[in-house]
């Protein structure tokens, strides 16, 4: 069926972009209409029912709504929009895409406060508490689950207690998280969750998704800081016909309904996390074989994406990189702030023998 998809050059053991099966490049070779009922019934509201039923058992507590761009235009949306005039966001920030968030409110110029907390430590309850316990302006709380910029799991479960427990709106950026990691917005708590298109779900780049408690959602007309980042107005469009304000990425999206569909047909998000964390496992294990050493403490290490600090001083990782996708593999410069990193992402189309292959490959470079 996919004989004339042609293989990839190299397999990207990045963050997203990631590498995508042959049946969802496939799915990008046929044009649709954006205002067609085919299209709109079809491709778009089947993917917003997808997205609340894995969501969440109570997946009727929940609507999706899909938004052209990148997670990052997610984010902002859903801060721009969740957020009224009135209220105030405690941002928890362990690294760039929780900082990104400060950068997104300052524009906005909303109130906000910020938590920060070091690159390699995860988001600390007890601090959080103290700062709620401290400030009672405090409306929202929003965080990153896996902070890609060194691969850390911040606890999630933790800070959503917390949130139920003062009353404050749940905001997650679980970009890198949300189809690869097994979770329940209802039991966390979660009122707004944002990811995007090609993270772990395994579709293409072109655009993000909010799925929002619905209850607050209606309650957020008017909030939007920008025309086009109207999050509700977006949803009560959707909502009615099906349709995209605004002209929407079809061949992306249709790409992303074949995406989800091989997900069920893997054995959902349980199978494919269960996937990632043998990938990681087995990257973990080689890399150490070959003198790498990890920049997380392994109780605190997600199963997308992992920083390894550099070998010696003399490693030079635009040699190491070029070599690397000679032999068939792209891999990640560090973000790190203060320390000499790369990493390596296991997430996409990616199965154990190409850990395995492209631990051998590694060998090969560095002797």
């Amino acid at each position: 069926m996919y004989d004339s998809i042609p293989e990839n050059p190299y397999l990207l053991l990045t963050p997203g972009p990631l590498s995508t099966s042959k049946g969802v490049r496939s799915a990008l070779l046929r044009d649709w209409c954006t205002w067609d009922d085919d299209y709109n019934q079809e491709v778009v509201q089947k993917i917003r029912g997808k997205l609340t039923t894995l969501a969440s058992r109570s997946s009727e507590a929940y609507t999706a709504v899909l938004l052209q761009g990148s997670g990052s235009y997610g984010v902002e949306a859903c801060l721009g929009t969740a957020l009224g005039q009135e209220g105030k966001v405690l941002i928890l920030a362990n690294g760039a895409y929780g900082m990104r968030m400060v950068r997104f409110m300052e524009y906005m110029n909303r109130p906000w406060t910020l938590l920060p907390f070091d690159e390699t430590e995860q988001t600390d309850p007890v601090r959080v508490e103290e700062l709620l316990k401290k400030d009672k302006r405090i409306t929202h709380i929003a965080m990153v689950h896996c902070e890609t910029t060194t691969g850390i799991l911040n606890p999630v479960e933790e800070i959503c207690r917390l949130a139920k427990k003062y009353q404050k709106t749940m905001i997650v950026d679980a970009m890198s998280s949300f189809g690869g990691i097994p979770m329940d917005l209802e039991d966390l708590g979660i009122d707004f969750l944002i990811s995007s298109a090609n993270k772990c779900i395994q579709g293409v780049p072109g655009f993000c998704f909010v799925i929002a408690r619905r209850e607050l959602l209606k309650q957020c007309q008017g909030n939007a800081h920008s025309y086009s980042l109207d999050l509700y107005d977006q949803w009560k469009d959707m909502d009615k016909t099906g349709k995209w304000r605004f002209t929407s990425p079809t061949h992306t999206v249709r790409a992303f309904l074949q995406a989800l569909t091989e997900l069920e047909e893997e054995g959902g998000v349980q199978a494919r996390y269960e996937r990632y964390a043998e990938n990681q496992r087995l990257l973990r294990e080689g890399m150490e074989r070959l003198g790498f050493q990890e920049l997380l403490p392994r109780e605190i290490q997600s199963p997308i994406i992992t920083s390894f600090l550099y070998p010696s001083e003399d490693f030079h990782f635009g040699a190491f990189y070029q070599k690397m996708k000679e032999k068939g593999f792209v891999l990640y410069p560090g973000k790190v702030s203060r320390r000499e990193t790369f990493r390596i992402g296991n997430i996409g189309e990616i199965y154990p023998e190409d850990i395995e292959n492209l631990l051998k490959s590694i060998k090969e470079v560095m002797a």
